[in-house]
């Protein structure tokens, strides 16, 4: 348990918001370069990761997580934050099948090809590059909860003028199909999804409400991004309060008044989210996540675990588990 009594490691005079965006990461799983003719329809189930899609050659169409169909042009790419299921398509009313995954060869680690059988090069072939991403966000936290089902880059476009930018050079790298392209792409992909989140967050997050505001407040947002720097801190309302610059009773007022939750609700969801992501990505024992959020017995962990998250922690390591096997 760290020491109460010392300051936090993480003091900044920066902005709340690019505080906590400092630490925002997306790492790629795995990408698949499709090349299609003709009719078409690829079903992508909802997943934990973030889907990205990158448009080519001909256009195509989406069918959103709400059933809205839209077409992209080439040149477009959409983020899918949360893996929420989608149809990529010719057109609409084509019946989607999974997207055939094993019919894959690959062409470096983590990045494979798939291209219709007995396809020939022709104009009129759409060319698109998909792949998931994890974030290092746990899927609970406030920040993933509000983005929109899907982005798309081109709505952000005209306030972030680096996006077309990678855009053309994604277009350029998926035409050329020079040596290594699926690398290059792999990591301009990357880089797309962190600019496509980075510039919705800072042109005002839609409307997107609540936990943004408090982040935005100046005294709240300090103690908020502090919080999610150090889960592991043995947090006491006199530590935030202090953070703040005002009184216990002033801070527990105003920070549940902004946020919407006591101080200390907001503190044990963080640090469970935390937790989650050590068991379930890092394939963390239980008793070692207790013990380095400070508690005394792995059942009391337990319990504020299930209380958050929804389910014992021994079971999400147990999937995690069965997971990374069937892998």
């Amino acid at each position: 348990m760290l020491d109460r009594s010392s300051k936090p490691s993480f003091v900044s005079d920066s902005d709340p918001l690019t505080d906590l965006l400092r630490g925002l990461r997306l790492d790629g799983v795995e990408y698949a370069r499709c090349c299609m003719v003709g009719d078409w329809s690829f079903r992508y189930p909802a997943q934990a990761h973030a889907h990205f899609h990158f448009v080519a050659g001909n256009g195509c169409w989406m069918e959103d997580p709400d059933g809205t169909w839209s077409e992209l042009a080439p040149g477009d790419a959409v983020l899918v934050p949360r893996g929420a299921a989608h149809t990529l398509a010719s057109g609409p009313g084509i019946a989607p099948r999974p997207f055939p995954r094993c019919d894959c060869q690959a062409i470096c680690e983590d990045v494979y090809d798939y291209q219709q059988t007995g396809m020939t090069p022709a104009e009129g072939r759409c060319v698109l590059f998909c792949g998931t991403m994890r974030f290092n966000l746990d899927g609970l936290h406030p920040l993933l909860r509000m983005m929109p089902d899907v982005m798309r880059a081109k709505e952000l476009m005209t306030a972030e003028p680096t996006i077309p930018l990678l855009l053309n050079a994604m277009v350029s790298e998926c035409a050329m199909n020079r040596v290594g392209a699926s690398g290059i792409l792999a990591r301009l992909a990357d880089v797309m999804a962190a600019q496509i989140i980075r510039s919705w967050v800072e042109h005002g997050c839609g409307d997107a409400v609540g936990w943004l505001t408090a982040v935005r407040d100046p005294q709240v947002g300090r103690v908020i991004a502090a919080i999610h720097a150090e889960p592991e801190r043995d947090w006491t309302v006199a530590d935030l309060a202090d953070l703040m610059g005002v009184s216990r009773s002033g801070f527990a007022a105003k920070f549940a008044a902004t946020v919407g939750a006591t101080p200390a609700r907001y503190v044990t969801e963080v640090r469970m989210r935390q937790a989650r992501q050590w068991i379930e990505r890092d394939r963390m024992r239980v008793a070692e996540a207790a013990h380095r959020l400070g508690y005394d017995s792995e059942a009391s962990f337990s319990r504020a675990f299930k209380r958050v998250v929804g389910t014992a922690p021994g079971r999400v390591r147990g999937i995690a588990r069965a997971a990374a096997v069937e892998a």
